[in-house]
C-alpha cells in the first residue's frame, strides 16, 4: 500500500513547526506533523528557554491570535492549578502586571516548560480538526525528481523508515535539516558585506562562524542543602575559557557586575534574570533557568560537521553547562562572603532528561535559505529607518520586534551585537527558496542574515514564521499554486493576505486598531498595501487614530489603485470617495465593504 498523499507535511516540531501544526488543526487542512520529539513547542519546552523573549506591546498587540491564545493558556493553567493572581501584586516589571509566574526579569511571562506543553495539549484538544503526527522522527533523506519533493522519508530512534507524501513541505527543523536533504542552496553563518550590503557584516563569508548554542536548565534554591554534582570532566579548561562568571563583559568591553541574589547598582540578581517559579507567588522554593552567556557553547560548528564530530560538540556542549552549574555551587561568590551555593539543586525532572539538560539545545542560528527576499539588517535597523516602522514590504505575511542581537560564535567568542530595531514585517518572499521547489522555510531557516537572524528568531517572531508558513502552504494547494507562482502574483498575494487577517495574523504595525477592533481587517490591509505617505504624521507613530482625518499622512494615489484592483474582483469605491478630509475609521469602513471579492 503506498503511503498517503498529504497536501502539507511540517517536518519539524520546533516553535514555527508547532505553530503551523496548531493552524493546519484550526483550518483543517490535509496535514501531517514529523517530529523529532515527543513533545512539541520547540525552544520555550523541549529547548528549555520557557522565559519568552518578547516585545513592549505583546500585552495587547504584536502576535498572531493563536500565539496569543497560549499565552493565554499559560496563565490560565496558573490561576487554576497554582492559585495565582490574575495580575501581579509586586513585578520585578513594575507592579500590577498580567500575571508572570516565575516573576523573572528578563520577560513579561517565564514558566516551567511542563506548563508550556500542557498549554499546547489543551489547545489541540480545543481544535476543531485532529490531524496526524509522529512523534520520535526524523527526516534522513529526501525522493526528488528534479525540483519537486516526491517524498521524505523519516526515521525513528530503532532505525525503521517510512516515506511522508505531501504536495508541499515545511521544513520547521531547527537547524534546516530538510533545506540540506534536499539539496536546496542555503547558508550558515556570517555573510560577506559585500554579499549583503550590511555594514556590521564580515569583510568575507565564514560560514562556520555560526552563533553559539546552549543547553539550558532548571535549579531550585534549597536553604541549608547541598546539592553539588559531580564536577564534570574538562571543568576547569571550561571555567578559564568560557569563562564562568557574574560579570560578562558589556558592549564596551567592561565588565557589568551581577550578584545572585541581591541588586548590583542597576543590575537585578542574576537569580530573578530567568526565575520560571516565584516562590513567594506560587508556594514552594523558587526555580531559575540558567540560560547564559556562560554556558553558550561556541566551541564548534554542528551545522556544518559531520555526525561524529556533531555529536562530539553536543557532548561538551552538555559538559559545559553542567560544569557551569558546578561552578555556581562551588566557586561563585557569594552575596554575603564565600564561594559556592551548594544549595542550588538540579532539577532534572522540570526539564524531563536524566541529566537534568533540555532535551535538545537552544539553537540561536539554523542554516538559512537563499531566498526571494532576502531580510538585510537595513531594512530592519533604526539606524537606516527613519519612521516608525522598519522597511515596507507589500508582501507581508506577518510581523515581529526584537533587536538584532547576536551571541559569541564559532571562532569568534568576541562577536557581539545588540542593535536596536524598527518593528518590522515578514515577507513572503523570505519564506520561499530562490530554486523553484515545493518547499517552504517554516521557522529560523528563512531568509534572514547572520545579522537579522538574531531579531527574527525569537518566540513570538518564529511562531508567525510557522503559522504563516502553513497558510501559504494551504493556499497554494487550494488553488493549484506553486510558491513562487503566488509571490509572482499581486492578486493572488492579496487575497492570501485577506485570509490570514481574517485568522487573526496581523501583516502590519497599528498599535491602537487591535484584533477585536471593527476596523481591524481594513487596518491590516491597508497599512500592508502600503497606503502610508512617507513623512506624514502615520509614517512616524504606530498609532493610526482612527477618528483623525487622513490628512497628509495617507498617499491617495496608493489608496486609489488598491481601489482599483478590488474593483477587477467585482468592488465599487468610487475614486472620488478618497480624500483626505476621511477619518481613518471612515477610510476603513468605505474599504470593509470591498475585502469580500478577495475569498
Amino acid at each position: 500500500m503506498s503511503a498517503p498523499l498529504y497536501d502539507v507535511a511540517i517536518i519539524g516540531g520546533s516553535t514555527g513547526g508547532t505553530a503551523a501544526y496548531l493552524a493546519a488543526c484550526a483550518l483543517g487542512v490535509n496535514a501531517i506533523l514529523v517530529s523529532e520529539t515527543t513533545r512539541l513547542g520547540g525552544q520555550f519546552t523541549v529547548q528549555g528557554v520557557s522565559a519568552l523573549d518578547e516585545h513592549a506591546y505583546i500585552e495587547t498587540f504584536g502576535g498572531t491570535a493563536s500565539y496569543m491564545r497560549l499565552r493565554q493558556t499559560i496563565r490560565a493553567i496558573y490561576q487554576r492549578e497554582y492559585g495565582a493572581p490574575a495580575r501581579m501584586p509586586h513585578s520585578l516589571l513594575g507592579d500590577d502586571k498580567p500575571l508572570n509566574p516565575g516573576n523573572g526579569w528578563v520577560s513579561r511571562l517565564c514558566f516551567l516548560p511542563s506548563v508550556g506543553v500542557a498549554a499546547l495539549d489543551a489547545m489541540l484538544t480545543n481544535a476543531p480538526y485532529t490531524l496526524p503526527i509522529l512523534c520520535g522522527w526524523r527526516p534522513v533523506a529526501v525522493q526528488q525528481i528534479g525540483d519537486h519533493i516526491q517524498a521524505v522519508v523519516v526515521q525513528d530512534a530503532s532505525g525503521s523508515q517510512q516515506p511522508i507524501r505531501a504536495r508541499y513541505y515545511l521544513d520547521a527543523t531547527d537547524a534546516g535539516d530538510l533545506i540540506a536533504l534536499a539539496g536546496v542552496p542555503y547558508v550558515t553563518g556570517a555573510e560577506s558585506r559585500t554579499e549583503t550590503g550590511e555594514t556590521a557584516a564580515a569583510e568575507t563569508a565564514k560560514p562556520s562562524e555560526v552563533q553559539g548554542f546552549t543547553y539550558s536548565f532548571a535549579v531550585e534554591f534549597r536553604v541549608g542543602e547541598d546539592h553539588t554534582i559531580p564536577k564534570p570532566e574538562g571543568y576547569e579548561a571550561f571555567r578559564d575559557r568560557q569563562p564562568y562568571t557574574l560579570a560578562p563583559l558589556g558592549r564596551d568591553g567592561k565588565p557589568v557586575t551581577y550578584r545572585m541574589f541581591a541588586q548590583h547598582g542597576e543590575n537585578l540578581p542574576f537569580w530573578t534574570y530567568r526565575r520560571i517559579h516565584d516562590g513567594a507567588l506560587l508556594g514552594g522554593n523558587d526555580i531559575a533557568l540558567i540560560n547564559w552567556v556562560s554556558n553558550d557553547y561556541h566551541g564548534g560548528d554542528i551545522l556544518n560537521a559531520d555526525e561524529a564530530t556533531r555529536q562530539r560538540y553536543l557532548d561538551e556542549a552538555k559538559r559545559l553547562s553542567l560544569g557551569f552549574l558546578y561552578w555556581l555551587q562551588t566557586e561563585c561568590p557569594r552575596d554575603v562572603g564565600g564561594k559556592g551555593y551548594p544549595e542550588l539543586k538540579l532539577r532534572a525532572d522540570i526539564m524531563g532528561t536524566a541529566d537534568g539538560l533540555s532535551e535538545l539545545p537552544y539553537l540561536r542560528e539554523s542554516r538559512r535559505i537563499l531566498p526571494l527576499t532576502r531580510i538585510t539588517a537595513q531594512a530592519i535597523a533604526a539606524e537606516t529607518n527613519d519612521g516608525a516602522r522598519a522597511c515596507h514590504f507589500a508582501a507581508s505575511v506577518g510581523i515581529g520586534w526584537y533587536a538584532m542581537d547576536l551571541h559569541p560564535c564559532v571562532g569568534n567568542p568576541q562577536a557581539s551585537l545588540y542593535a536596536p530595531t524598527r518593528p518590522f514585517q515578514l515577507p513572503l518572499g523570505a519564506l520561499i527558496p530562490q530554486q523553484p521547489i515545493n518547499l517552504i522555510a517554516a521557522c529560523k531557516n528563512i531568509g534572514t542574515t547572520h545579522l537579522t537572524n538574531g531579531a527574527y528568531r525569537l518566540h513570538p517572531t518564529e511562531w508567525a514564521i510557522g503559522e504563516a508558513a502553513l497558510h501559504v502552504a494551504a493556499f497554494c494547494a487550494h488553488n493549484n499554486l506553486t510558491p513562487h507562482a503566488l509571490h509572482a502574483d499581486a492578486w493572488q498575494v492579496l487575497r492570501l493576505q485577506h485570509r490570514l487577517v481574517q485568522h487573526g495574523i496581523p501583516i502590519a504595525w497599528a498599535v491602537d486598531v487591535l484584533p477585536a477592533h471593527p476596523h481591524f481587517h481594513s487596518t491590516q490591509m491597508l497599512l500592508a498595501n502600503g497606503v502610508l505617505a512617507p513623512e506624514g504624521g502615520r509614517w512616524h507613530s504606530l498609532i493610526v487614530e482612527p477618528a483623525q482625518p487622513l490628512g497628509e499622512s495617507v498617499c491617495l494615489e496608493q489608496l486609489r489603485q488598491l481601489a482599483a484592483r478590488l474593483s477587477v474582483g467585482g468592488a465599487h469605491i468610487a475614486p472620488a470617495s478618497l480624500h483626505a478630509d476621511l477619518t481613518w475609521a471612515e477610510l476603513c469602513s468605505i474599504f470593509n465593504q470591498a475585502w469580500h471579492v478577495l475569498a
